[in-house]
């Protein structure tokens, strides 16, 4: 049986037998996890002070794991925004090598040096966002944007991205075949490379978004003993992402006969389609999340009028 009385609650060795001073104990979301800071006779001595043991959590303890768990879903969603972001910087390349990177007559782009469309939006599009696009939001909605549409926004870019990624790969795929290069290995493709900017810079864009929108509700939410986990949850979710997104290549592969040695032989467009599929039905998961999810502010402000 799981206790309403906050004085059966272990707050800590200097308010042990104190409440906290805003008088808020254990919050009613995972209830059943409340039993691990409930103090039972087997936790006290003969004097009836608490005993050091290992079974006994403070209340901030218990806080903090159910402030993980609530997380946790929404967390998962980036996850699936930086798997297409790891295979398209990586086709990007194989995709460049085939098509004309010249830039004038005599500088030739190297294929690699693509991906700083996505870096250069991000950084212009942070600076544009900040002091153009959320004043106007503010001004059209009357309300700040909050880190879950941010967030939200970043998920519709990504899929337009790969979307963009998709057709910019069927139509190299159509110029190679009108000029019968398909099956020829190593043929450039008379196709300008700058075409792959567009997709990469939309992604960059809603990078500008989502991750800031990430770092904005990991520090809202998650309480003062937790801001050095907070940071650490961005840098693991890009880490599990760009790994997966080697997995998957290698699934592909594996599986289906769209990896070629020769790309122009291979359907890399059908790899970005599949995950305009993967980012659609994860942005349906993510919007699921982001109905259910409730802020720590207002699950607090609801317990205590109902108190």
């Amino acid at each position: 049986m799981v206790s309403s009385d906050n004085k059966d609650y272990y707050y800590g060795h200097t308010g042990e037998t104190k409440l906290p001073v805003d008088d808020q104990g254990p919050t009613a979301s995972f209830r059943f996890l409340n039993r691990a800071a409930m103090k039972t006779e087997g936790d006290t001595e003969q004097e009836g002070k608490l005993t050091e043991s290992w079974s006994l959590c403070t209340v901030q303890q218990v806080e903090d794991l159910k402030t993980l768990l609530r997380i946790f879903p929404l967390w998962s969603t980036s996850i699936f925004l930086s798997i297409p972001i790891g295979i398209q910087s990586s086709l990007m390349v194989l995709q460049a090598l085939s098509m004309d990177r010249h830039l004038g007559r005599h500088v030739n782009i190297p294929a690699g040096s693509f991906i700083v469309a996505t870096f250069l939006a991000t950084v212009f599009s942070l600076s544009v966002i900040d002091r153009v696009f959320f004043p106007a939001w503010k001004t059209l909605t009357r309300q700040s944007m909050t880190p879950l549409q941010r967030i939200g926004v970043g998920h519709v870019l990504n899929i337009l991205g790969m979307a963009g990624s998709a057709l910019v790969e069927s139509r190299r795929l159509k110029v190679a075949k009108s000029h019968n290069l398909t099956h020829q290995l190593g043929s450039i493709v008379p196709m300008s490379a700058f075409w792959l900017v567009t997709p990469l810079a939309i992604v960059g864009i809603g990078e500008a978004f989502h991750f800031p929108g990430q770092v904005a509700l990991y520090y809202q939410e998650f309480p003062t003993s937790l801001k050095s986990t907070a940071t650490a949850m961005i840098a693991l979710l890009v880490a599990a992402g760009f790994y997966l997104s080697t997995a998957l290549i290698d699934l592909f592969q594996r599986v289906t006969g769209w990896l070629p040695d020769n790309i122009n032989e291979g359907r890399i467009d059908n790899v970005f389609w599949v995950l305009v599929v993967i980012g659609a039905i994860n942005f349906g998961y993510y919007i699921t999340c982001a109905m259910l999810y409730r802020y720590k502010n207002v699950e607090n402000a609801e317990e205590k009028s109902e108190r």
